[in-house]
């Protein structure tokens, strides 16, 4: 017999969303996982929140939000805060039950200066770290180091001369002829992004407009260990990698630090030797006195290539729409713990 349809809705549900979501459903064990670390952050939370007052939306809430928007890839706060209200699974995670109302999308923005900052954000990859150490999921043995290419949410027509004072040409999107002219960063700057750089990282690619993130792994077990955010520049990895390096302190003296060609430099080097690691780094063709390289221990840093290739999975990572580092670098420590 056919069924008809009854458009009466209910006026009540007996059914919660805990009996909505299935028991196998692997947010039920990154939840509990969040859950757990995020209550270990309470002293954080409250030094930036003041004691009197109205309440706010709960911290732990909206950084739950924030991880479902670098899971499922939502492009904006707006469509994330939309798909909060409707979706059920959304609701399940974030806290909310079903007829609690969803903040509006403003409120990221209200908190971005005060929760959304690299410093909670670190404070929360530490932990998830540490937990992974005491999982043993982590070792202090082997490591590689790399760098990627964040696009910059400028185009070539913002980059401008740094003393160039014309207005913007009239129209919504005006054509700019700048073949021909001689652009570099000492004399141009994007008037969308400042701080972002022209750069090309291998001959022949094209120049465009981005920021450098970088990344240090080991590799036993595939784990992001640190992240950084720099400009775009050539000495930036090597940079960065002795920044990462130096945060992690000399902890193993039979540590190994792997990394491709565009490391090969003597600061580098003797940075890596003098904690008592050693340089996995092969040499440039240019170089004059030949190295030693365990290329079997170099064969693990196409993790590193694997990892970055899943980073760039996430919309808000692969383009970089926050014009600040330090709220960038939080968004970035958020994917790198989840991952």
């Amino acid at each position: 017999m056919r069924g008809n349809q009854d458009f009466q809705g209910a006026m009540f549900s007996y059914i919660s969303l805990e009996e909505r979501v299935p028991a196998t459903h692997p947010l039920r064990k990154l939840r509990a996982a969040v859950d757990a670390l995020l209550a270990t952050m309470n002293r954080e939370f409250d030094a930036v929140y003041a004691r009197r007052g109205r309440p706010s939306v709960p911290p732990e809430m909206l950084l739950k939000a924030l991880l479902l928007q670098i899971l499922f890839s939502i492009r904006s706060e707006r469509q994330l805060v939309e798909a909060v209200n409707y979706n059920l699974l959304y609701r399940w995670f974030v806290g909310l039950n079903i007829e609690d109302k969803v903040w509006d999308h403003s409120t990221f923005s209200a908190n971005r200066e005060r929760l959304f900052n690299e410093d909670l954000a670190r404070a929360f990859f530490e932990r998830v770290k540490l937990s992974a150490q005491w999982g043993k999921l982590a070792s202090d043995e082997h490591f590689s180091v790399d760098g990627t290419l964040i696009d910059a949410w400028a185009s070539h027509k913002s980059f401008k001369r740094k003393d160039d004072d014309s207005g913007t040409p009239p129209g919504r999107n005006p054509e700019v002829d700048f073949k021909g002219q001689e652009r570099c960063n000492d004399t141009h700057k994007s008037t969308t992004d400042s701080n972002a750089r022209l750069f090309k990282k291998s001959q022949g690619d094209k120049s465009r407009l981005c920021h450098m993130g970088h990344i240090l792994m080991e590799n036993r077990n595939g784990l992001i260990v640190d992240v950084e955010i720099t400009h775009a520049s050539g000495t930036a990895e090597r940079e960065a990698a002795l920044a990462m390096l130096e945060r992690r302190g000399n902890r193993n003296k039979r540590a190994t630090v792997g990394a491709d060609k565009g490391y090969d430099s003597d600061t580098l080097i003797e940075a890596i030797e003098h904690s008592g690691a050693q340089a996995v780094i092969p040499p440039r063709r240019n170089r004059l006195t030949p190295r030693y390289v365990d290329w079997h221990r170099y064969k693990a840093r196409n993790l590193v290539e694997r990892f970055f290739n899943r980073l760039k999975q996430f919309r808000r990572l692969a383009t970089r729409y926050d014009k600040l580092d330090r709220r960038f670098g939080a968004f970035l420590c958020l994917a790198c713990a989840y991952i």
